[in-house]
């Protein structure tokens, strides 16, 4: 035990003291995180239109349309809706793009609707304002499909009884409840890790794999200046060697993570989730990545060809695991995500959004289980790893 702890804390001392590995645990994820959340967050959803109606009829329905639903869209949206006073006006405004589309209801279009006539809401719009365009006639085919229905009702109504008073089946028909109501919980929280989190996570995970390479390939430095040689001398063991050099590591990788999720919080807003969870996560991918690095220095015989197989490596995870690129992007080949722990760390990330910290046991798990497969390896190939 004595010799994993003075192994340990005479790695920190220079791993503290490498530029190098400053720069790749903190300076370049906190780079890259700002610049891909600068370059690909979501602009402003917000969509401001404006539209103009035309009440050629004035009857009942029409202002039924106008005024109340009209009225609600522009109070619960950033819509504009302006009365127009006929149509040439509303032609004008269109030619000039002072208005994206104008609504047109036609003289008589309640008493065609009253009668179970065909009856029309014209919508016009500019040519260059497809979208606006588009929700306009959504608007209008939507009141549209409501007049439709209780045509239907008084229809259907008036066949059982033809005596029965049209508008007063009308009138009762617009009274009753929706059949089917569409609820939207407001108070769950989506389990997706916004913008400026996701690439504060990936590019955090990113690294971290270049972090434990510069930190396990100290291995074959050991070796190539011939220190190893002298530790294999010591009592000590291969076992303790070893644990001693990954134990460092894993100390090293721990602080990066940590210094960056406070980093990004203050600095980029990134929401992490509950900090218990966040940290068992932050563990368990830390033993994946200095696991699966140790591993690949076991068949590496130079330090240069360990740090060459590594570097690509992290790339592939970093690529195929999410951590540039959100995995529903990714189609049918999201299904590599399963064998890299970047996938397994957003992952639980993403659990942890509006969860408490029991969300990201499988995960957790999952990434525990790649370190403890890697290790386990290792270990039968310590002989190779830890050599003079």
């Amino acid at each position: 035990m004595r010799t994993i702890i003075h192994l340990t804390a005479k790695d920190l001392r220079q791993q503290l003291r490498n530029g190098t590995l400053l720069l790749f645990a903190v300076v370049l994820p906190l780079g890259l995180a700002f610049m891909f959340n600068s370059l690909m967050a979501p602009g402003d959803p917000q969509l401001n239109v404006s539209y103009g109606v035309v009440d050629e009829d004035g009857g009942e329905l029409a202002t039924v349309f106008t005024n109340e639903v009209l009225t609600a869209i522009a109070t619960d949206s950033s819509f504009e809706i302006e009365p127009v006073t006929d149509r040439e006006t509303a032609h004008r405004l269109l030619d000039d793009q002072d208005q994206d589309a104008v609504f047109i209801l036609p003289a008589g279009f309640t008493d065609q609707v009253n009668a179970g006539q065909e009856a029309r809401i014209d919508v016009i719009g500019h040519p260059d304002a497809g979208i606006a365009v588009q929700i306009a006639r959504e608007i209008a085919q939507a009141f549209a499909a409501e007049l439709r229905g209780v045509q239907l009702a008084v229809a259907v109504g008036g066949a059982d009884d033809p005596d029965a008073d049209p508008a007063h089946l009308a009138e009762q028909a617009a009274e009753l409840a929706a059949p089917v109501v569409l609820a939207v919980d407001d108070s769950v929280d989506d389990r997706e890790l916004s913008s400026n989190t996701h690439y504060s996570a990936g590019m955090a995970v990113f690294f971290l794999f270049f972090t434990a390479m510069l930190s396990v390939s100290g291995l074959l430095e050991e070796r190539s200046q011939g220190t190893m040689a002298r530790l294999l001398a010591a009592p000590s063991g291969r076992p303790a060697i070893l644990a001693g050099k990954l134990l460092s590591s894993v100390v090293v990788g721990v602080a990066a993570m940590t210094v960056l999720i406070g980093a990004s919080t203050l600095l980029l807003g990134a929401s992490w989730g509950d900090l218990r969870g966040v940290a068992v996560l932050v563990v368990a991918v830390v033993l994946a990545a200095v696991a699966i690095m140790a591993l690949l220095c076991s068949f590496a015989n130079t330090a240069e060809q360990a740090s060459n197989w590594m570097s690509v490596l992290a790339v592939l995870f970093g690529l195929f695991g999410g951590s540039f690129v959100p995995l529903a992007q990714f189609g049918g080949l999201a299904v590599i995500s399963y064998a890299t722990p970047h996938r397994w760390f957003l992952q639980g990330l993403s659990e942890l959004t509006g969860a408490g910290p029991a969300a990201a046991i499988v995960p957790a798990l999952v990434l525990t289980g790649i370190a403890a497969v890697a290790f386990a390896v290792t270990l039968l190939r310590i002989d190779k790893v830890v050599r003079a």
